[in-house]
């Protein structure tokens, strides 16, 4: 759990990072002090805008520290998801973040395992893979098999495949917290 300093410096970073990439500079060389940001760690981050979905991208292994991954998060969410074009300047001023630092994912199962709200899921099988943060579900009041049949849609398998015993269905929690635009 970070404490409410290391949250503040990381949300720092990722809006430095966002408006950075949106401006086509690069973020400041500034170091945070807090130890808590230099362990490893993975990290989605999310954009909105208007309340609207702009970017979400991120790491889903801790392999290097936790505020060296959100930076990189944070400026591709605002310029590399390609389900959405890049955030714009004149769009900086109403953006929000919310960071989600992931716990290490772990094999689901069964179905009955999951608690909406506390975990996230992640689906592969063969070369699909699909990972959905565990807010989402919340967000759009899903039932665990519909969040399970969304996590296969977002892998671009049929939304039973998590049922296919050569499905790897994964399960993870998630601390998240964001700012205000």
């Amino acid at each position: 759990m970070l404490n409410p300093d290391a949250r503040r410096s990381l949300l720092a970073i990722a809006r430095e990072s966002v408006e950075a990439a949106v401006r086509g500079v690069l973020p400041a060389d500034s170091v945070p002090e807090n130890p808590a940001l230099h362990r490893p760690g993975a990290a989605f981050v999310t954009i909105r805008h208007g309340g609207d979905l702009r970017g979400c991208i991120g790491h889903l292994v801790a392999e290097q520290p936790l505020w060296i991954s959100v930076r990189e998060m944070a400026a591709a969410a605002a310029t590399r998801d390609d389900r959405f074009a890049p955030v714009s300047p004149s769009e900086l001023a109403n953006v929000s973040i919310d960071i989600s630092v992931l716990s290490p994912r772990r094999r689901l199962e069964g179905p009955e395992h999951v608690v909406i709200g506390r975990d996230g899921l992640y689906v592969r099988r063969e070369a699909h893979s699909g990972l959905l943060l565990p807010q989402v579900a919340s967000e759009h009041g899903w039932s665990v098999e519909e969040f399970l049949a969304q996590t296969c849609r977002k892998a671009g398998l049929p939304l039973d495949a998590w049922k296919d015993p050569a499905a790897i269905v994964e399960s993870f929690t998630a601390e998240v917290f964001g700012d205000v635009a």
